[in-house]
């Protein structure tokens, strides 16, 4: 894929600034995250939301402005890695996927990170998500780590 246009959707604030791309933001997280709410509005209050608490979210444009790509992530520091930018969440459209959307949403963040002063660039992904963990590797990425999680 050519090079995309990425574009952040929040301001420094938390504030969601690109309510014109809720629907097709919606439908695009969904397919990573298919609890999310499935409408526009509801999708942008919510994202309004997480965002308030720090993440930020950056879509990948295509030529004709569609997102066929977005990521949702937060710097902060921890007690063994420091200063980190988590990635929360990484979608490629499933239409526009081995085409490099991620490596192009993975290569911005990582500037945000390196920007930032961040030591690591982090995410986790799930274990059956085996063509991803084919990017992360090639990327550089590796396993430190299990995740546990515990319902409430």
């Amino acid at each position: 894929m050519t090079a995309l246009d990425i574009v952040p959707l929040c301001d420094d604030s938390g504030h969601v600034l690109r309510a014109d791309l809720a629907d097709a933001l919606c439908v695009l997280h969904r397919q990573l995250r298919p609890m999310l709410p499935d409408n526009g509005a509801a999708y942008l209050a919510k994202m309004q939301r997480v965002c308030h608490y720090g993440a930020r979210l950056v879509a990948a444009l295509d030529s004709d402005g569609r997102p066929v790509g977005m990521a949702l992530y937060r710097v902060y520091e921890n007690t063994y890695e420091d200063l980190r930018l988590y990635v929360d969440d990484l979608v490629s459209d499933e239409a526009a996927r081995s085409q490099g959307v991620g490596s192009q949403l993975l290569a911005w963040c990582e500037a945000q990170a390196r920007t930032a002063g961040c030591r690591f660039i982090v995410l986790d992904s799930g274990t059956w998500r085996t063509q991803a963990h084919k990017l992360y590797f090639r990327l550089g990425f590796s396993i430190t780590s299990f995740h546990f999680t515990k319902p409430l």
